[in-house]
């Protein structure tokens, strides 16, 4: 009878350990495996492209755009200035990048009352705007330290720290 428990017990720790389950990965919403993911970019080209006016509008997005329903990535950012190949569109200062669930966590956030003040509090600034919104499915992640070239760079970029 001891046997049977402590076998049991080895059995129930193994089954519980071989799934663990991060905290970070529960809260991130998902989609639907049928539905695609969509990749909301916008870019922005201000009236008035001073560092100053720049870092406000990153701001704003932060305030207004960064925590709605469905939204599983978020980055707001300047132009890299460094970026100067012929391929590069640099017709723009401040880019916005999201990506959400599905188009209904889209279709949500483009009539939230948060994104609906962002836009009246900020268009004044803007001398154009352009949104590339796009479908795509999540490819499985790579393993730790991404591909061979990824790898690569990191200890190259390491080396010169």
């Amino acid at each position: 009878m001891i046997r049977f428990a402590a076998l049991f017990v080895v059995t129930v720790a193994l089954v519980a350990s071989a799934a663990p389950v991060r905290a970070e990965d529960e809260a991130k919403p998902k989609a639907k495996k049928s539905e695609p993911q969509i990749g909301h970019m916008v870019y922005f080209k201000l009236k008035d492209a001073t560092p100053e006016s720049k870092t406000k509008l990153v701001e704003a997005c932060k305030k207004y755009l960064e925590d709605h329903d469905g939204v599983v990535f978020f980055a707001a950012g300047v132009i890299g200035e460094e970026f100067k190949r012929d391929v590069n569109d640099r017709d723009w200062d401040v880019a916005l990048h999201i990506v959400f669930t599905d188009k209904a966590a889209h279709d949500k956030y483009a009539v939230h009352p948060e994104h609906i003040k962002f836009i009246n509090e900020n268009k004044e600034t803007w001398a154009k705007v352009r949104v590339f919104d796009s479908e795509f499915t999540r490819t499985k992640k790579k393993a730790a330290g991404g591909t061979e070239a990824g790898k690569k760079a990191a200890v190259k970029n390491a080396e010169q720290k």
